[in-house]
Parts: structure tokens; C-alpha cells; sequence
């Protein structure tokens, strides 16, 4: 078959520095954490129903520039370029090198797209690239700027995953809004690694050491994957955690998506005698230490742990229970075992100080990323509203993005399920799930999904 010609056309590729230049000798030092993420990219793309940057006193591609080379100051680590050190380790020499910025025309309307285009056709919006050997030319970010027929525009942003986890390149771009609305920043960067603890004796006998151990020694099998992502209304997610409040009263959205495509995916495998099923559970830890990071922490703040429950539990419809099971192994997640997870990655160090190889972080089993931490206040206080990191990214005024889609690059084994917050107030969800192509294709006419009335987004289904 032919291959068919994309609908996004990349006319033009820039760079942007920032507006300062960076002193001499500065260096951005990576945490053993960074480091282990290193074979993943990170994908974000923020859809806007109309051209936030149109309008402004600038010309459209001075107002664009002006405000994204203010807030790179802040970000230099992001203009930079990455080099070893003599260790063998990497890090970025801060060198106002620059963030390559692309343009492209979509050949369809905003809506038009929604409903038609697939996942595939999706990452044309970003920039797709793998690190090359020698990276020292190369730029680890790039914002690619999309007009759609009619009005409209998805800002893609993409880097690696050694660079940023979703929580901060999240917050980069908000960032860069609110210096282009001349409005303070509300997560400013905090750009230090990760450091160990300093501590004579690390815990290296835990549960999430172990579980690190194995996935840096798994193989995997590449397969052609696909994703959809499905829209859930507040209304249908209510009533189901009515429906299992009995079970578990302190369920929250993820506790209970997590849960239902985990045992639904199940449905759709080859039948196997392994009697456990397996789920890795991506959790953010910026708020869950004694001593909290800020989410302008830039680099990674996210843990692995890992689920088993008997295949029958999952099989046999219990879902009370495996939302119970999914919700009491998040909220028993500890500080210690996220400072053990590092001091383990920090322990594998070789003789001259070089981190081990990095190794597939998403997999080998399926991996369910938890996002419920990206909904903060918007106040000091308990009665304050909500909103949602990636939906405040608003260039212009109460003109905020309408969807956010997080895609993640190099991901193997049994697939991946994003758990994201909805535009829309109250419990809705958006959930990305990336699966083998026979999978997906049944999984999209799942009747106990269907039952939710979720709105199908980039999935290529009329």
C-alpha cells in the first residue's frame, strides 16, 4: 500500500534563543533518574480553537518569538546542547544554543481533524526524533506551531525524557503564556537534579530496587502499536464511583479508569498460564514527600511500582475490588521507596561514576500513568476551585487550550494508558491508551466502555 501523504506541511524551521544571554561555563547535570528515562522522548501537543498568538501588537512571528525567547532565560538547560562528560555521563553545556521552532499548515479544519485523524497522523504535529549519536549540534527541544484551515492552531512540544517528565515540559509551555500575557509566573522553574540522599546507609532492600532491577534486564518484543484516546463525561464517571463506594468510598477517577482498562485489556489477550496479571503504575512524587517539590521542578519526579492481582480477580468482572486494590497501592506509596528507587539507579554507578544503561521505564508490563496531580487549587484554602496545569496554558485570556494530548516515544511491551484531566469541571477524564493494533481495534468496541459514552478523540474512527 502507498503511503499516504500527511496532512501536516512543515514550511519553515527556525531557531530561538533566549533573550539574555546565559554566562559563561554554566552546565545543567542530569540525576541518576534523568538518566534511566534516557531510551523515552515526550511528546505534548495543546489544541487551541483560535491562533492565541494572532492579534497581538507583534507581527505573528515576532509575537510568538518575543515571549518564548523571554521565558527561555529561564529555562536554559532547554536552549542547550548535550554533551559526556569524562565520567561518561551527560549533561547540557548551557550555550544559548537555541530551541528549533517549526511551522506547519494542517490541510483540514480543527474540527475536521479531531474526527478523522489517527494517533499516527497526530505526531506529525511534533517533532519525532531520537537522539542522535553525537548530540552536540542537536536541539533537545522543539516547538512545532500548527494552523489549521479556518482558524486554530496545536502548539507541539517535544524532548527528551532524560530532559522532562510531563509535569514540567507541561509547565515550560504554561510558562511561555503567561510571559507572553505579562502576567508572574506560577511555577517558576526550579532547574537543580535531584540529588541522593547523603546518607551512610541507602536502602537498598525494597520492593521498588527489585522492581527497577527487572525492568532494566527485560526484553522486550517490538509489535506495530496504536492508540485512541477516549473523553469521559463527569456524569457517567460519578455514577460508577457511586456504584463502587461500597468497596472503595475513596476512589478517585484514576483509581477507577485504571481498573476498568486494566481488566478490560486483560480481556483482550491470548489466554496464557501465568495466573497473576501485572500493572505498572506511573505515579509524579513532587507532593507526595515529607518535604515537597515544587512543580516547577524541571526533571524527573515520577515512580514505577508495580501491581499483581490473580488473572481470575481480573477476569471475572470484580471491579469493585480492583479499583479497591488500584486505589490502596497508590495511596500506600511511600517517601522511602521513592528515595530507594534513586539511591538503588545511584548505587549501579560503575567504577569511574557512569550511570548503568538506560532501560525501558514504560513496560515491560502494561503502564498506567497517574496525572490526577496536575489538578491543583486555585486558592490557599480547601474550599478554593481547580483547574488543571496543561488546560491553564492560556496565551490570551480565558482563551484556554480545549485539548491536551501526552504522547510518549519508545514505548515497548504490553502497552500504556494515560489517565489526563478534562478541560471540563467536576470528574471527566481523557484517556490515551497506546495498545498492539489488534488490541486497539477491539478495545475501541468495548461495550463496558462504550457503556461510559465517551467521546473518541484522535482515533481515526468516523
Amino acid at each position: 500500500m502507498a503511503d499516504v501523504k500527511s496532512r501536516v506541511n512543515v514550511h519553515s524551521k527556525t531557531t530561538v534563543v533566549s533573550s539574555k544571554p546565559i554566562g559563561p561555563g554554566k552546565v545543567h547535570r542530569f540525576s541518576a533518574l534523568d538518566h534511566a528515562t534516557g531510551l523515552h522522548t515526550l511528546h505534548i501537543i495543546f489544541y487551541y480553537r483560535t491562533n492565541p498568538f494572532h492579534g497581538s501588537n507583534y507581527s505573528f512571528l515576532d509575537s510568538f518569538w518575543v515571549s518564548l525567547s523571554e521565558v527561555l532565560c529561564l529555562y536554559p538547560q532547554s536552549t542547550g546542547r548535550l554533551h559526556r562528560g569524562e565520567d561518561g555521563n551527560w549533561f547540557v553545556k548551557c550555550n544559548d544554543a537555541g530551541v528549533r521552532m517549526l511551522r506547519a499548515t494542517v490541510g483540514a479544519t480543527l474540527d475536521e481533524w479531531l474526527r478523522s485523524a489517527d494517533a499516527t497522523e497526530e505526531r506529525d504535529l511534533t517533532v519525532w526524533e531520537d537522539m542522535p549519536d553525537e548530540p552536540d549540534i542537536w536541539s533537545p527541544f522543539r516547538i512545532q506551531i500548527n494552523d489549521f484551515e479556518g482558524g486554530g492552531v496545536a502548539i507541539g512540544l517535544s524532548c527528551t525524557h532524560m530532559h522532562a517528565d510531563p509535569t514540567c515540559a507541561t509547565t515550560l509551555i504554561k510558562s511561555w503564556a503567561e510571559v507572553h500575557q505579562g502576567v508572574p509566573l506560577a511555577h517558576p522553574p526550579l532547574t537543580l537534579p535531584l540529588a541522593p540522599r547523603r546518607c551512610l546507609s541507602p536502602n537498598t532492600d525494597t520492593k521498588s530496587i527489585k522492581y527497577y532491577a527487572t525492568k532494566s534486564k527485560a526484553e522486550t518484543v517490538s509489535v506495530k502499536m496504536a492508540t485512541a484516546t477516549f473523553s469521559f463525561p463527569d456524569s457517567a464517571i460519578k455514577q460508577r464511583l457511586i456504584e463502587v463506594h461500597e468497596k472503595c468510598p475513596d476512589a478517585n477517577p484514576f483509581d477507577f479508569l485504571a481498573a476498568l482498562f486494566w481488566m478490560r485489556v486483560v480481556r483482550l489477550k491470548e489466554p496464557t498460564h501465568d495466573h497473576t496479571s501485572s500493572l505498572s503504575i506511573c505515579t509524579d512524587f513532587r507532593k507526595l514527600m515529607d518535604a515537597p517539590l515544587p512543580y516547577g521542578y524541571f526533571g524527573n519526579a515520577l515512580h514505577f511500582s508495580l501491581l499483581s492481582l490473580d488473572s481470575e480477580i481480573l477476569d471475572n468482572g470484580r471491579l469493585g475490588h480492583v479499583v479497591e486494590m488500584v486505589h490502596n497501592h497508590v495511596a500506600g506509596l511511600a517517601e522511602e521507596e521513592f528515595w530507594s528507587a534513586i539511591d538503588g539507579l545511584e548505587s549501579q554507578k560503575e567504577e569511574m561514576g557512569q550511570y548503568a544503561a538506560p532501560f525501558r521505564m514504560y513496560g515491560p508490563e502494561l503502564t498506567c500513568v497517574n496525572m490526577e496531580h496536575m489538578i491543583i487549587p486555585t486558592g490557599a484554602n480547601e474550599s478554593s476551585s481547580y483547574q488543571s496545569l496543561m488546560y491553564a496554558a492560556m496565551f490570551k485570556k480565558d482563551e484556554k487550550p480545549f485539548h491536551v494530548t501526552y504522547h510518549v516515544g519508545n514505548v515497548e511491551g504490553e502497552g500504556l494508558i494515560l489517565v489526563v484531566p478534562s478541560p471540563e469541571k467536576g470528574l471527566s477524564r481523557r484517556v490515551t491508551v497506546t495498545l498492539p493494533e489488534e488490541q486497539i481495534a477491539k478495545l475501541c468496541e468495548d461495550q463496558a466502555l462504550l457503556d461510559l459514552e465517551p467521546t473518541m478523540l484522535i482515533s481515526g474512527r468516523k
